[in-house]
């Protein structure tokens, strides 16, 4: 069984404040100074160019690539971390699609989170060859899904609602009507069991700086079927990719049969000090467990707002089967009330039209955390706090 008690000591969370937000961005574990000191101090001041070899700096894009695979069912050398989110969704789109160039059809939906949907735009606009991005509701994904349909590129749960869409039963359509699947797991990995291998799913990319608390910017991930790794073609073609990347040829040839072959750039080993710290948490945690803990403090949480903060509307599905790890309400205030939660230590975060998100994570949120943060919420509510003028204007960062 998982301890939450102990993983909760794993992070240096501020005195007094219910963090309700590692949805968005994880909170800092205590041993991630030491981390990076270390690879300061012990690694890039004392070896300098020779912590490629020594401390092993050109692999971590696939040794650390393998603790990330774990946490979404891959297969070791199937999944490879750096770059941005942004990054590795464009690579797997564009790789996707190359798997058959007669289909013209990207399948998303329209509640996936924009910049995936930009990112397909500008993919399109390079390649000027008549593909047409569609994005139905996401109720209505599955009907859609056709014989002229190439990759379909939905994110698993909705960054606004929540609401979690059916890994298998869309993977199982478009493969029925030959066309592929791209995953969007930035809020899933850490926050629900994923079985990418057990799905059959074909790609899935996702970011390390929310559940999994690697810092901001923290490198993302992508993970690509073993039965994929001999043919697909990465469209970003860096060096870190080459067959030989110290031969220097100047022809791209890519590494055959190997997950490598998604690699781009030169990572940043900083970057991966940290992400490597947060992932020691992880050793010790059961994702079924977490899962149980999450949707209890989730039907905990939504009880009690409804039952006491009758202003607020759930957004998020009603069923704890079909969301994931965070929950939203609807509120016509809802900026302002974010802010007014805020100045009280229970961070959330809003997001456009008017919906408040609450992110419930186990490994550091408790029952007592949840009634706490209800009880500040309902006191804002009655008071009208959320009306006060320091609570209107709308910061850069919401």
């Amino acid at each position: 069984m998982t301890d939450f008690a102990k993983t909760r000591q794993m992070f240096d969370i501020p005195e007094g404040m219910i963090y309700l937000n590692g949805n968005s961005l994880g909170p800092m574990p205590k041993a991630a100074p030491a981390a990076m000191s270390s690879f300061l101090l012990d690694e890039w001041r004392t070896e300098l160019i020779r912590g490629w070899n020594t401390k092993n700096w050109f692999m971590q894009t696939n040794t650390l690539g393998d603790r990330v695979g774990h946490l979404i069912g891959a297969a070791e050398g199937t999944t490879v971390v750096g770059d941005t989110l942004s990054i590795k969704v464009f690579q797997a789109v564009a790789a996707s699609l190359a798997m058959d160039p007669e289909r013209r059809i990207i399948l998303s939906d329209s509640g996936n989170f924009p910049t995936d949907l930009y990112m397909v735009e500008g993919l399109m606009s390079l390649r000027d060859a008549g593909y047409e991005l569609r994005a139905p509701a996401p109720t209505d994904v599955l009907d859609h899904i056709t014989e002229e349909v190439a990759t379909v590129m939905v994110t698993e749960v909705d960054y606004r609602t929540g609401r979690k869409h059916d890994m298998q039963a869309i993977i199982a359509k478009a493969h029925s009507v030959g066309a592929t699947v791209v995953w969007d797991l930035a809020h899933s990995i850490g926050a629900l069991p994923v079985d990418v291998a057990g799905t059959d799913a074909d790609f899935a990319v996702g970011c390390t700086y929310k559940y999994l608390n690697a810092g901001p910017g923290a490198p993302a991930f992508i993970y690509v079927a073993p039965r994929l790794l001999d043919t697909v073609q990465p469209a970003l073609s860096g060096w870190y990719a080459h067959e030989a990347p110290f031969a220097f040829d100047l022809d791209f040839r890519p590494m055959p049969g190997k997950i490598d072959r998604m690699r781009i750039g030169t990572p940043s080993i900083a970057a991966f000090s940290l992400l490597d710290a947060a992932l020691d948490i992880w050793d010790s945690v059961d994702m079924n467990d977490l899962r149980t803990r999450s949707i209890l403090l989730s039907e905990t949480f939504i009880q009690a707002v409804e039952d006491r903060c009758p202003e607020l509307t759930l957004a998020s599905p009603r069923d704890p089967n079909q969301r994931g790890s965070h929950v939203a309400f609807k509120f016509e205030h809802g900026y302002s009330c974010i802010q007014a939660l805020i100045a009280q230590g229970v961070i959330g975060d809003f997001r456009s039209p008017n919906i408040m998100r609450f992110g419930i994570t186990p490994l550091f949120i408790s029952l007592k955390d949840i009634e706490q943060a209800v009880t500040v919420l309902e006191n804002i509510l009655a008071s009208k706090s959320w009306a006060k003028p320091e609570f209107q204007t709308r910061a850069l960062v919401t």
